[in-house]
């Protein structure tokens, strides 16, 4: 259950993340509460998690799934450029986050 919540916290940092930047430094109200709300249930899954899973590993997986996630939906959305070289280093903070699971 821990790694299933850690997963989805990790997916709920890319949702504040996005919706920091589109916040506009807090000026919107709606990007502003979005932000908020999935903080607080991305620490609060990260936190619940870390009950069960060690520091380094919750940590390091919760960082990796919303970097990852958060710069797909920047290219996805063309706020950022897509090129071979960053999908292949994406694919390798996958294949590091996936590796934390199978050697815990």
């Amino acid at each position: 259950m821990s790694w299933l919540v850690l997963v989805l916290s990790g997916l709920l940092e890319a949702v504040w993340a996005a919706a920091l930047d589109r916040s506009e430094g807090f000026s919107r109200p709606l990007p502003s509460v979005v932000f908020a709300v999935a903080l607080l249930g991305s620490m609060g899954g990260l936190a619940y998690a870390m009950r069960e899973l060690p520091l380094g590993t919750a940590y390091a997986v919760w960082v990796g799934i919303g970097a990852v996630v958060t710069v797909v939906y920047a290219m996805t959305t063309g706020a950022e450029a897509v090129s071979v070289v960053k999908i292949l280093l994406l694919a390798g903070i996958v294949g590091c986050v996936v590796g934390l699971k199978l050697v815990g």
